[in-house]
């Protein structure tokens, strides 16, 4: 079982999860993965059944990796159905995250859950005869390899730079370079950070604020602007939206 802590709980961080597992599993399990309807994957539940209605970007995601998705039963009639991965986290939890440790930043975090990680291959779950890390061994050549595109997993937006060299994303704003002003750039806004981009190379990188109408500032950006884009680079970008 494979944890991250990012900056936000939403879809960007329900993909950004998946993809640190699979990564480090080094691979994508054959066999049924279930899901308990959770937003970020479910747009839908049709009544008390397994039918679901799924959002758009969760289709595409798990097809990209091939993951079979197994929706558990709605109510009680499903509760026993994800028993064991609630056991775990539950155990998880209580053995490394109570009380909660304090530390200056998420990489500082991920560090150590990476570490109990780790140190969870030598464990055994109650009386089972094999440890966690003789069992993945054993599994592990079952893996599917992973595809080599990449999935993007931020959310694309397309702000315009304004007067104070700040572009608006999810009522925070960020500044990004001057030279900028007057342009619509293109934004990636993965769990834990907001990426602005200049053409295609990368104008502004800023961690996530997690707050409404919040501003970061980074005024090592030169001033220095340059004429507005014509109607062709315009047209693009908003064809991307």
């Amino acid at each position: 079982m494979q944890r991250s802590i990012f900056a936000s709980a939403g879809q960007q961080a329900f993909f950004e999860g998946h993809v640190h597992a699979l990564n480090v599993l080094g691979g994508v399990s054959t066999g049924r993965a279930h899901y308990d309807d959770l937003r970020a994957a479910v747009a839908q539940v049709l009544g008390l059944s397994r039918r679901r209605v799924e959002a758009e970007r969760w289709t595409a995601f798990r097809s990209h990796y091939g993951l079979d998705a197994f929706d558990c039963q709605p109510g009680i009639g499903g509760a026993d159905e994800k028993g064991g991965v609630e056991g775990q986290t539950g155990w998880f939890h209580r053995n490394h995250l109570v009380p909660v440790p304090e530390v200056d930043m998420l990489a500082t975090s991920n560090a150590m859950i990476e570490r109990w990680d780790q140190e969870d291959d030598a464990r055994r779950i109650r009386s089972r005869p094999r440890t966690i890390g003789v069992c993945f061994a054993a599994e592990q050549p079952w893996l599917v390899p992973l595809p080599e595109e990449p999935f993007e997993t931020g959310r694309l937006f397309t702000p315009r730079v304004y007067r104070y060299s700040q572009n608006c994303v999810r009522m925070n704003r960020c500044s990004v370079p001057g030279r900028l002003i007057g342009w619509t750039v293109r934004v990636i806004l993965p769990a834990s950070a907001l990426v602005a981009y200049d053409g295609r190379e990368e104008g502004a990188r800023h961690e996530r604020l997690i707050t409404r109408d919040a501003t970061r500032l980074e005024l090592s950006s030169p001033a220095t602007s340059r004429p507005p884009p014509g109607p062709a680079y315009q047209s693009t970008l908003r064809s991307l939206r």
